[in-house]
């Protein structure tokens, strides 16, 4: 899609033409990961603000209220406060790769923004195996925390890494064919084709929530793994603090720590993205085609809705985050490989019969021609 536009541009602004091709794609992959990285790095720093405020509702309490009004700056305090702490490294530590560990942690998460499908047009990348990519790059957070855990030199990172990358990779096969469903209802691997199949006249029926039994169970199978995926409450085992201290990052501090903090948010953000994507319609608003909108409105009005379904996502997060109590690390492992794969297995192959039999067609459809 950036190469296009360069083309695009360099056609339209004769200044451009003198500009060689590559220069232009150059710059537009750039300014695309610049927005992408403030949206991020926006997002993360109010979803903590959000997700304080979430926790003491639910609490009982106010949450924070001391800085800007009704506290609502909090986050740029903190922002400002984990950048000017000291960045200790501990002297038993392996100093390169207690380094390198929070930027595979942080570029594992930041890279996934760059295939979903904000609106119509609003996609730094529309690649035909977006749903692998995903999976790929979120894979790199396996190697960051286990290069936390074994190079600080302390037991407790140790053992925090080690149940990061098991958890992570118990529940990568459960996360993967929970999202397959949705792959074989488009025909295509590709995020923005996932949306635009739940598009058409019969508004929220056409998502793929509602397209048949297998696929509605589908959306809550994803949901629930991805959450153990990503490490959130109740089964944020690898940071246990009553059991590890802090877990993988113990060591940390300063802007370091921040990456671990940043990309947790980024994790958050990403399962509420492919959640909205692939099961809740994505950008498409019900009853109304957004696409057929001026280009400014049409991709204005689907960020909008994106990005409310999106939120609304992460709120659910955030509202089993402080309500669930905290699973055993052989529970875990036990939902996983004992409930959680055998389901989304036999879910997949539920949804492959049905299109078969029904050739591709969903209840909403079938009835909709039933009375058509």
């Amino acid at each position: 899609m950036v190469e296009a536009l360069a083309i695009s541009l360099v056609k339209a602004a004769p200044a451009l033409g003198a500009a060689p091709l590559w220069a232009v794609t150059l710059l537009l992959m750039l300014a695309s990961a610049g927005i992408i990285l403030v949206f991020a790095l926006t997002f993360e720093g109010v979803g903590s603000l959000v997700l304080r405020k979430v926790a003491g509702d639910i609490q009982a309490r106010i949450g924070p209220n001391r800085v800007g009004p009704n506290g609502i700056l909090q986050f740029l305090a903190d922002g400002v406060k984990l950048v000017l702490k000291e960045d200790i490294i501990p002297a038993q530590a392996d100093r390169f790769l207690f380094q390198l560990a929070p930027y595979f942690v942080f570029v594992g998460s930041f890279a996934a923004f760059v295939v979903v499908p904000f609106g119509v047009g609003l996609i730094a990348a529309d690649l035909n195996i977006g749903i692998y990519y995903v999976m790929a790059i979120t894979s790199l957070v396996v190697v960051g925390v286990l290069l936390a855990g074994w190079s600080s030199n302390n037991k407790w990172a140790l053992l925090g890494g080690m149940r990061a990358a098991a958890q992570i990779v118990s529940y990568e096969i459960p996360v993967g064919m929970a999202l397959l469903p949705a792959v074989l209802i488009a025909g295509s691997l590709s995020l923005q084709d996932i949306v635009r199949s739940q598009g058409g006249l019969l508004g929220i029926f056409g998502w793929n929530l509602f397209h048949n039994p297998f696929s509605f169970f589908s959306f809550f199978l994803y949901f629930t793994a991805a959450q153990a995926e990503t490490n959130q409450t109740p089964f944020d085992l690898p940071e246990a603090e009553s059991e590890l201290v802090s877990g993988y990052n113990v060591e940390y501090s300063g802007i370091r720590f921040g990456l671990f903090f940043l990309a947790e948010f980024g994790d958050m953000f990403i399962v509420a993205a492919l959640s909205t994507a692939c099961f809740l319609g994505g950008w498409q608003v019900p009853f109304f085609n957004a696409a057929a909108l001026p280009a400014v409105w049409g991709n204005l009005l689907s960020l909008g809705v994106f990005l409310a379904k999106a939120f609304t996502m992460v709120l659910v997060m955030m509202w089993v985050r402080w309500t669930l109590p905290r699973l055993r690390v052989d529970q875990l492992m036990r939902m996983s490989w004992k409930y959680m794969v055998p389901l989304t297995f036999v879910n997949l192959l539920g949804v492959s019969l049905w299109l078969l039999v029904f050739r591709g067609k969903g209840i909403p459809a079938m009835i909709a021609s039933l009375f058509g």
